[in-house]
């Protein structure tokens, strides 16, 4: 394991996991808050669905606001020059 790498123990969705990686404590955290936010609010708003398909979802959602950050910065990149 590189020195820049924690672990960090957190709970989700009343799981506990350990995560591994170079984020700070208070980024982890922030990151695990936003998470259980977002999966309590599916659960409100589609509780017929189940727990995979609500991670599902929440892993679709993350990576095409990634995508989007992406192609926006990459447009961003190409204005400059």
């Amino acid at each position: 394991m590189a020195d820049n790498k924690r672990r960090f123990k957190t709970e989700i969705d009343g799981k506990t996991y350990i995560l591994v990686g170079a984020g700070t404590q208070e980024h982890m955290q922030a990151v695990s808050d936003l998470l259980n936010e977002q999966l309590a609010e599916l659960k409100e708003a589609a509780p017929q669905i189940t727990d995979k398909d609500r991670a599902i979802l929440l892993a679709f959602n993350a990576i095409s606001k990634q995508l989007d950050m992406e192609t926006n910065s990459a447009l961003g990149r190409q204005g400059e020059k």
